[in-house]
């Protein structure tokens, strides 16, 4: 999830770079989307592994 989330970063940044505004904003909030996603999956996660009695990586 992590890797769509930066794929669709440099989507991003390219459609900005050349011009496509609408291109480039709706593409950074897939981004940020994604992002967030990756973040709440991956401390939830964590959480659990800790609750199980397994230390963090």
């Amino acid at each position: 999830m992590l890797g769509w989330a930066l794929t669709f970063l440099v989507i991003a940044l390219i459609a900005g770079a050349f011009g496509f505004g609408g291109i480039a904003s709706a593409s950074a909030g897939i981004a940020q989307i994604l992002f967030v996603i990756f973040l709440a999956l991956f401390v939830i996660a964590m959480v659990l592994r800790v609750l199980k009695g397994r230390p963090p990586m």
